[in-house]
C-alpha cells in the first residue's frame, strides 16, 4: 500500500498532462534541436569556408552520427523506459539498477565504435558514397570526430536517464552548453586558424566532450536515488529489458543510416548521368538531411520528452492520461510540421544559400530536391511518435516495426527502384511515396492501441465500481 501510495504522489500521476509534456518535452526539444545543430552549424560554416567539397564530405560522414545516435537512444531510452516504469510500480531498487547499467553499456559502446570507426575508416568511406575529390575532405573530418564519439554517445544516453530523473532543464543546459561551445569555436577554427574542414570537426568534438562531463556530474547526485558502483554492474536480464525496448529507436537511426548510404551511392550514380554530375547531388543532399534533421528534432525531443509520462502512467495503469499525452503529442507536433511544410516548398533557395554559395544548377537541384523529396513533411511526425510511444509502455516489437516502416519497408526499395525509371529524379520522388505509407500505417497501429486503452480503463472502472457496492 505505502508503494501505491507513493506511485500516486508522484506529479506524473496527478499534475495536468499538458503541463507535463511542456515540462518534459521543451527542455528535449531545445537539447534535440542544439544536437543537431552540431551538424548544422558546422555545415553551414564548412560551407561558407570551404565550399560545396566540403559540404559533400559532412554527407559523407553524416552515417557515423547516426549510428552514435542509434546506440545512445538504444541504451539511453531502453533505460530510461525501464527506469520509469520500474518507477511507476514501486520497484525502486530495480529501477536503480537499469540506470546504472545503461550507464556502463554506453561507456563501452562509445569506446568500441570509436576504435573500430579509426581502423576501418578509409574503406567505410568509400562505402558511404565518398567520390574522388570528396574523399579526402571526408577522411580529414571524420578522423577527428570519431575521437568523439564516445562522448557523443555518453552525452544523448545520459540525457535521457537524466530526463527520466526528473530534470528535463539540466539535460537541456547539458546540451546547450556543448552546442554553444561548438558554435563559437568552429568561426575561429576554420576561419581565424585556418584548419578547414579540421576546425569544424575539432570544434565540435570540444563541444561534445564538455557536455559529457557535465551530464557525467549530474549522474553522480541522481535525484530520486543514489547510484552505487554495484549499479554499474551490467546484468543479462537487465540488457535484455533494456535492448527490447530501446531497439525501436535503434533499428529507426540504423535504418536512417542505410538510407543515407544508399542515397549517397544513388545520388552520386544517377549524378553522374545527369547535367548536374555527381557532386552536386551528394552536396545538396547534405542540406537537405540536417535541416529535415533540425524539423525532426522536434517530433523526436518531444517523443523522448514524454517518455516518462506515458511509462510511468502506463505502469500504474492509469490510460486515460497515457491517452490525452498521446493526442497531445500528435495535435503539436502536426502543427510544427505544417510550418515547415509551408517553408520548404515557399522558400528553400533562402535556406539552401545559409549554407553558402554555388552554381545555378546546384541550387536548381537544390530547390527541386526540398519541394520534391520533403512535400509530405507535414505528417512525418506521426511515425517518430507512435513508434517512441509503443516503446515508452513496453510494447517493444510494435516500435520496432515502426521503425523500419519508412526507411526500410517504403524509402530504400523505392530509392534504389524509382531511379531505374525517372534517373535522378526517381529519389526524390521515393521521400514523398515513402512519408505517406509510413504515416498511414503509424495512424492505425496508433489507433489500435488507443482503443485497447479505453476498453482497459472501461474494465477499472467496472471493477472499481462492483468493489465500491461490494463494500
Amino acid at each position: 500500500m505505502e508503494q501505491q501510495q507513493s506511485v500516486r504522489d508522484n506529479p506524473l500521476a496527478f499534475e495536468s498532462t499538458g503541463r507535463l509534456i511542456a515540462k518534459y518535452s521543451v527542455p528535449s526539444v531545445i537539447a534535440m534541436l542544439v544536437s543537431s545543430l552540431y551538424n548544422i552549424v558546422d555545415q553551414i560554416f564548412i560551407g561558407q569556408g570551404v565550399g560545396m567539397l566540403g559540404n559533400a564530405a559532412t554527407n559523407v560522414a553524416f552515417p557515423f552520427v547516426n549510428i552514435c545516435i542509434a546506440l545512445s537512444l538504444l541504451i539511453g531510452i531502453g533505460g530510461a523506459s525501464n527506469f520509469n516504469l520500474n518507477m511507476g510500480r514501486g520497484e525502486n531498487e530495480k529501477a536503480k539498477s537499469f540506470a546504472g547499467t545503461s550507464i556502463s553499456l554506453l561507456i563501452l559502446s562509445g569506446l568500441a565504435l570509436s576504435i573500430f570507426s579509426l581502423l576501418f575508416l578509409k574503406p567505410i568511406l568509400i562505402a558511404f558514397g565518398s567520390t574522388k575529390q570528396v574523399f579526402p575532405y571526408a577522411l580529414t573530418y571524420t578522423r577527428i570526430t570519431a575521437l568523439g564519439f564516445p562522448f557523443l554517445i555518453a552525452t544523448n544516453g545520459f540525457c535521457n536517464l537524466i530526463r527520466s530523473d526528473g530534470s528535463p532543464r539540466y539535460s537541456m543546459v547539458v546540451m546547450v552548453t556543448g552546442a554553444v561551445i561548438n558554435t563559437c569555436l568552429d568561426p575561429l577554427f576554420i576561419f581565424g586558424f585556418h584548419w578547414g574542414i579540421a576546425g569544424g570537426a575539432a570544434a565540435t568534438v570540444i563541444g561534445q566532450i564538455v557536455s559529457c562531463v557535465m551530464a557525467a556530474v549530474y549522474l553522480t547526485r541522481f535525484r530520486t536515488m543514489k547510484l552505487t558502483k554495484d549499479c554499474l554492474k551490467i546484468k543479462a536480464d537487465n540488457l535484455k529489458a533494456i535492448v527490447s525496448i530501446g531497439i525501436a529507436s535503434f533499428f529507426n537511426q540504423i535504418a536512417m543510416m542505410a538510407v543515407q548510404i544508399a542515397l549517397n551511392n544513388t545520388l552520386a550514380y544517377y549524378g553522374a548521368l545527369s547535367s548536374y554530375g555527381s557532386d552536386i547531388p551528394l552536396a545538396c543532399a547534405g542540406v537537405i538531411i540536417k535541416v529535415n534533421a533540425f524539423v525532426m528534432a522536434f517530433a523526436i525531443g518531444i517523443a523522448q520528452g514524454c517518455q516518462p509520462i506515458l511509462g510511468f502512467n502506463y505502469g500504474a495503469q492509469l490510460y486515460g492520461r497515457v491517452r490525452d499525452t498521446l493526442k497531445k503529442e500528435i495535435i503539436t507536433v502536426t502543427a510544427i510540421f505544417s510550418a515547415a511544410f509551408i517553408c520548404f516548398q515557399l522558400i528553400p533557395r533562402q535556406i539552401v544559400s545559409i549554407f553558402g554559395e554555388g552554381s545555378a544548377a546546384y541550387f536548381h537541384f537544390a530547390e527541386r530536391y526540398f519541394r520534391i523529396y520533403l512535400f509530405m513533411v507535414f505528417i512525418n511526425g506521426l511515425q517518430p511518435i507512435v513508434s517512441n510511444f509503443f516503446s515508452s509502455i513496453g510494447k517493444a516489437w510494435k516500435g520496432i516495426f515502426l521503425s523500419l516502416t519508412r526507411q526500410i519497408l517504403f524509402l530504400l526499395p523505392l530509392i534504389l527502384l524509382l531511379p531505374i525509371f525517372l534517373g535522378i529524379d526517381g529519389v526524390m520522388y521515393a521521400g514523398p511515396i515513402a512519408d505517406g505509407i509510413a504515416a498511414v500505417t503509424a495512424f492505425f497501429l496508433g489507433r489500435h492501441e488507443f482503443i485497447q486503452m479505453q476498453k482497459l480503463e472501461t474494465s477499472q472502472d467496472s471493477s472499481e465500481t462492483a468493489a465500491a457496492v461490494l463494500r
